[in-house]
């Protein structure tokens, strides 16, 4: 007997009914519900072979719910990650850095500035005396 074990224990899922596990066995039976309504539904407006088709296109959006997984994320985690960045969130990011350190010794550094600036003065006006 040989048992499957996973590789990364984070894609584990338990098998609840034909070795699906419960998302996808909802999802499934969700997507059979809807093409019989939408069977029973259009079964007179339209021909069998067009009303085959209505009915995958119908259920397939709620069979891939239940199957698709994207970047470890289930359809509807994609699907709002997808809308927060494309849609909520701007484009346009802009980057403003600031300085905390500059700003924490900004006074000290206005303050050596300023005296700098004295000495330099003060220097030129010795200068212009002597000559």
């Amino acid at each position: 007997m040989e048992v499957k074990i996973n590789k990364e224990i984070r894609n584990y899922t338990e098998s609840i009914f034909f070795g699906l596990s419960l998302r996808q066995f909802i999802f499934s039976v969700v997507a059979c519900v809807v093409a019989a309504g939408l069977y029973f539904l259009l079964r007179h407006d339209f021909a069998i072979e067009t009303l085959s088709w209505i009915c995958v296109l119908g259920a397939a959006p709620f069979a891939a719910l239940g199957f698709i997984r994207y970047n470890g994320m289930t359809a509807e985690q994609f699907a709002y990650a997808w809308i927060k960045s494309e849609i909520l969130v701007p484009r346009k990011l802009l980057f403003k850095p600031k300085n905390i350190y500059y700003e924490a010794l900004r006074p000290l550094i206005e303050k050596s500035e300023k005296s700098e600036k004295e000495v330099l003065e003060s220097h030129d006006e010795n200068n212009k005396n002597t000559i």
